[in-house]
């Protein structure tokens, strides 16, 4: 009448077992980041972004919105700075006469995205240096971003204040 189980089959079976029995109160477990957020209340992040290609650009940005909802929907507080340097200059000016159809459409989410960040208290600072290497008049600049003379003080000063760097490159 019984059948003899080997021992894989009866591990295998008692894996099921477990997992079918967990299987619910993971479904309904929430995804958050208690750990990570213990003890804070003021989250501060500077974002170093330097990168080559306005599709990584508006998908980075769209990643820092998330971040940003994230924290507040857990009841924090995130105060951040976003420090554009480098090549990624360029994607922050009205000027785009140089740009194809497709990354038109990454620049105009990109403008979208810093705009709602900037309503959400997001600062935005662009390197005067990048500016002069890669010929970007200020005075394009999108109307959310600040010139400053170099970000990479900004990175420095920052990190003084006590805010996180994350490096987006």
């Amino acid at each position: 009448m019984f059948r003899y189980v080997d021992r894989k089959s009866l591990v295998l079976i008692s894996l099921i077992t477990l997992l079918l029995a967990y299987l619910p109160s993971l479904a309904r477990s929430e995804v958050n980041d208690q750990y990570a957020l213990t003890g804070v209340s003021d989250a501060k992040a500077v974002f170093d972004i330097q990168l080559s290609k306005p599709e990584k650009f508006a998908f980075y940005l769209e990643v820092i919105s998330k971040t940003h909802k994230g924290i507040v929907d857990q009841g924090g507080h995130p105060e951040f700075v976003v420090a554009v340097r480098g090549p990624s200059i360029r994607y922050i000016s009205k000027e785009t006469w140089s740009f194809s159809e497709e990354d038109l459409q990454y620049l105009e989410t990109s403008a979208r995205l810093i705009k709602d960040l900037k309503s959400r208290g997001v600062r935005f600072e662009a390197c005067s240096i990048a500016a002069g290497l890669f010929k970007v008049d200020h005075q394009t600049y999108l109307a959310a971003v600040d010139p400053v003379g170099n970000t990479l003080i900004s990175l420095i000063g920052y990190q003084a204040q006590g805010y996180g760097l994350v490096p987006i490159y």
